[in-house]
């Protein structure tokens, strides 16, 4: 069973909660964006830097991954909130203060370190697909035949959604 956003983000003020950080309800960002997304163009991520967080401030986060989407991300995220005079406090990290010296040092190791991972897993992949190329392996979504999807749903009467479910199990 899939959690719901609701779950996830409750699940994360728990977990602040238990820190012992206490949660204003009102002023909870919940946003669920892909992680490939700078954050100043999330939506709410926005509107909570530009709009709601103000000077003294401090934004508490599970996770480094929740300020951007690679190391240049996360670090100018991380200098536009210091420069606004708030605090950033990440539990996952062992020094959660990164406004501190430690805390700064910290997140660059850390965010050159995930950025390294990131790359090598780009590496991977391509290396992976040039390997299958070479092997004689066709590469991206499977030819059709016979009717799409779409066409037995409107055969059959059904909802596109139904069909997509049971596609699979037939074929």
């Amino acid at each position: 069973m899939a959690k719901t956003t609701e779950q996830i983000t409750e699940n994360q003020i728990i977990a602040i909660r238990q820190k012992g950080y206490e949660v204003n309800e009102a002023r909870i960002i919940s946003e669920t964006v892909s992680g490939s997304v700078e954050a100043m163009k999330r939506d709410k991520f926005k509107m909570l830097i530009n709009h709601q967080i103000e000077s003294g401030d401090m934004l508490v986060i599970l996770k480094l991954d929740r300020l951007g989407r690679d190391n240049i991300d996360v670090q100018n995220t991380i200098n536009l909130l210091t420069d606004k005079g708030i605090k950033i406090v990440c539990l996952d990290l062992p020094i959660a203060d990164l406004s501190s010296a430690e805390g700064k040092l910290m997140l660059q190791m850390f965010s050159a370190f995930d950025e390294f991972e990131r790359n090598r897993i780009r590496e991977r992949t391509k290396e992976g697909l040039e390997r299958a190329k070479a092997q004689g392996k066709k590469l991206g979504r499977p030819e059709a035949h016979g009717l799409s999807q779409s066409k037995v749903a409107e055969i059959l009467g059904l909802g596109i959604a139904t069909v997509k479910i049971h596609w699979n199990k037939v074929q």
